[in-house]
């Protein structure tokens, strides 16, 4: 029931304006009645609208320009644009091409990249080709270099941890300021832990593509018990085919749970087949599995569906839905202080949205950047 006041795209203690410059608003907008919200962060978005960003293309820029652009209407400011396990020569051509860049009225804002894989578990590969996967063993953190190419871009690597030498590899990568996920994996709870000694902090789609929870030995998802280790969170797919929602959100509500898209290139496109890196893909619904098979392979729903469909499920209340597409995943990506939250000084990246949680406009440096028209599009 506050106002919001921006000013040069950050959002402004209007303290000083009032007192110290005896000044007042330029432009008043009148918001009716909706609620105010940060603007949606996508740390797992694989493509869409007919983009995958795992394929190297003659024209992958304006692809993840047209991702960028599409992904406002759904209440996005900002992603890590995402790589499955993929030939290096893909990953040669594609990591040059993808710089973090700030949002505007061209799309929003990149964050950097996260690569999920080549450096996973055989076992528990998912919908990743099994020809393509790597190991550490022969030259540990150089393995890694030779790989990609280049880490200038990378926000996230998401690796297994079990893997010979993975230590040093995230020791080296969290040297660097880029967080490690854990997932594609067959840890068992002390590999997890000694993962997360080592400085790893995020879980990739927390239950899918790991070990399930057992009594002798509850694998990655162990680390989760009480008490959680600090700076730890997990991602979720908000769709209910890929995890029971439920008793997830109360214990770990505080900021660990972070909501994901997984989206790929058949998000925002009718059901039919469509590609997640080297693999051909079928959509059912909301949800994508590899051709011919029931392993499933990302989604289709966007971030607005998820954070209405989290609520949903779970009973949550609207703070937390949002936090969980918002505060949390800037807290995992230490930005806080910038992006996520509506306080003073942080850039003035914000939604608008009804009752029922659906994006009526969005901003990005305090500019109107989309709205829906009066039609509903």
């Amino acid at each position: 029931r506050e106002d919001l006041w921006v000013r040069e795209g950050k959002i402004l203690n209007p303290e000083k304006l009032f007192f110290d410059e005896k000044g007042s608003a330029d432009v008043q907008l009148d918001c009716k009645d909706s609620i105010i919200a940060p603007g949606f962060i996508d740390v797992q978005i694989n493509g869409g609208f007919g983009v995958d960003f795992s394929l190297a293309t003659d024209d992958f820029k304006s692809g993840i320009d047209l991702v960028s652009q599409k992904i406002l209407s759904h209440g996005v400011t900002s992603f890590c644009p995402t790589l499955v396990t993929s030939p290096p020569s893909v990953y040669h051509q594609v990591l040059p091409q993808i710089s973090v860049r700030n949002g505007g009225a061209h799309g929003a804002g990149i964050l950097g990249a996260h690569l999920e894989g080549p450096f996973i578990s055989k076992e528990k590969k998912g919908a990743h080709p099994e020809h393509c996967l790597r190991t550490f063993e022969a030259g540990a953190f150089q393995d890694l270099l030779a790989t990609y190419g280049s880490l200038d871009c990378v926000q996230i690597v998401t690796l297994a941890p079990e893997m010979r030498r993975s230590s040093e590899v995230i020791q080296e990568l969290t040297k660097r300021g880029i967080c490690v996920s854990l997932g594609h994996s067959v840890a068992n709870l002390s590999q997890a832990e000694e993962a997360v000694q080592h400085g790893a902090t995020f879980i990739t789609h927390l239950f899918n593509a790991m070990l399930p929870f057992h009594h002798r030995d509850p694998g990655i998802v162990g680390l989760l018990k009480p008490p959680c280790p600090s700076g730890l969170a997990f991602a979720v797919f908000s769709v209910i085919i890929h995890t029971p929602l439920q008793p997830l959100w109360a214990p770990w509500s505080n900021g660990s749970l972070v909501l994901v898209t997984d989206a790929i290139a058949g998000m925002g496109l009718a059901p039919g087949r469509h590609t997640l890196g080297q693999q051909v893909v079928e959509i059912d619904g909301l949800n994508t599995y590899i051709a011919g098979t029931k392993t499933l392979s990302g989604s289709v729903a966007t971030m607005d569906t998820c954070v209405r469909h989290f609520q949903e499920a779970t009973g949550c209340s609207v703070e937390t839905a949002l936090e969980a597409a918002s505060l949390h995943p800037a807290q995992l990506l230490g930005i806080e202080h910038k992006k996520g939250t509506l306080n003073y000084d942080s850039d003035a990246d914000f939604l608008m949205l009804n009752d029922n949680l659906y994006v009526q406009a969005t901003y990005i440096a305090g500019e109107e950047v989309w709205r829906q028209d009066a039609s509903g599009m």
